[in-house]
């Protein structure tokens, strides 16, 4: 068992990390905060050197890497600054379904376009009756001639008014039982008519991504614009979620790792009562628990990483993985602002934000209850 990055993977790592250390700046980032507006000029230069969609296939843009190279950009964006990070590394979301299901065409004309910067994807799955239940649709998309005709509303759609297209997943066949299996993904151009977004409204964090309301009215398009075959919809989208929810781990990680940081240059200058608060027992337990918990969190990501890059897809590693990062990325927020104290509760200290956008970890693709739900399902199947 080998611990151990490869050379190919420090360098990754080491390029993400000052890369995002010379552009993720402390003005930029309060800047896109409050104007709470994509940081449009920096995912474009992430994108020309090549960390956006780094793990496609070579032929559509990417390095031809796996997930685990992708985790180790994400975690080092995400641990510079809560964000940026986040709002960069998930330009791509949900293009992975047309790179696993979907045909040539489909892959040349919209990977290439994500990799190389010229396109913004998003996953629109989530529908406002039914949250994280993806057994049921409401979205229909039925045949007429030569298209498809799409109606239906999703909501909390991750890029959902910057996004150049949507995955979107429909109940192409009201029949069948149980549901899941009368379900397709389909392609929709942004600009298309009948299709509206809308935007969530001010959140608690991830200000500096779009979160809307997507809306389709007849809308039609081509029948070749579905990915893969009729029928299979929901079971890409469960493999894409084993995917999804180790890149939101490795975001969760890096907001941990963050929040840590700021916390350790903190305590090493702030001083109470003569000295450092670095030399208080108190304060010590704190950044031990905060250390033990982000490398728990790193190891079970890492690992969930490397297994899916092995082909083996694990619902309960990648639940898990999820499941305890988030965890990790809440709870080592909240200790950097308890030790930062009114410090932390105020924007100039950065764990504030930190904290704030840590919290969407624990409910966006798939809630930590969904994650438990998951993780116990696969244990019970065993018994």
């Amino acid at each position: 068992m080998d611990f151990e990055l490869t050379t190919e993977q420090k360098d990754i790592q080491e390029a993400a990390r000052k890369f995002a250390k010379g552009e993720f700046t402390k003005e930029l980032a309060e800047k896109h905060e409050m104007e709470h507006s994509f940081p449009r000029s920096v995912w474009q230069k992430a994108c020309e050197l090549g960390f956006i969609g780094l793990h496609f296939p070579t032929d559509f843009g990417g390095a031809g890497l796996n997930i685990m190279e992708n985790v180790l950009v994400v975690e080092e964006f995400c641990r510079r600054d809560s964000g940026i990070g986040t709002a960069v590394a998930l330009s791509d979301f949900a293009s992975e379904i047309i790179m696993r299901f979907g045909s040539e065409k489909q892959k040349k004309e919209y990977l290439s376009a994500v990799a190389s910067g010229k396109m913004i994807s998003a996953g629109a799955f989530t529908e406002p009756n039914h949250g994280s239940d993806i057994t049921r649709m409401d979205t229909r998309a039925v045949k007429d001639g030569d298209n498809w005709v799409i109606n239906g509303t999703k909501t909390f759609i991750t890029n959902g008014e910057i996004a150049d297209f949507y995955i979107v997943l429909c109940q192409t066949d009201s029949d069948v039982e149980p549901a899941y299996r009368g379900m397709a993904t389909i392609i929709v151009d942004s600009g298309v008519k009948g299709l509206s977004t809308k935007d969530v409204g001010q959140k608690m964090g991830i200000k500096m991504t779009s979160t809307a309301e997507v809306s389709f009215d007849e809308v039609r398009v081509p029948l070749n614009n579905i990915i893969g075959k009729e029928g299979r919809g929901f079971y890409q989208v469960l493999e894409f979620f084993d995917e999804s929810r180790i890149e939101i781990a490795a975001t969760a990680l890096g907001i941990a790792e963050g929040a840590y940081d700021r916390t350790i240059n903190y305590m090493m200058e702030r001083e109470q009562f003569g000295r450092p608060i670095a030399k208080f027992q108190a304060t010590q337990h704190k950044i031990a628990k905060m250390a033990s918990m982000i490398e728990a969190a790193k190891l079970l990501t890492y690992k969930a990483a490397w297994n899916f890059d092995q082909g083996r897809i694990d619902p309960k590693l990648t639940s898990i993985a999820k499941y305890v990062a988030a965890k990790t990325a809440v709870m080592v927020s909240d200790e950097a602002i308890q030790i930062h104290g009114g410090y932390g509760y105020i924007m100039e200290y950065e764990v504030e934000r930190f904290y704030r956008d840590a919290k969407i970890t624990e409910i966006y693709e798939g809630t930590k209850e969904i994650q438990k739900n998951t993780i116990a399902s696969e244990i019970m199947k065993k018994l």
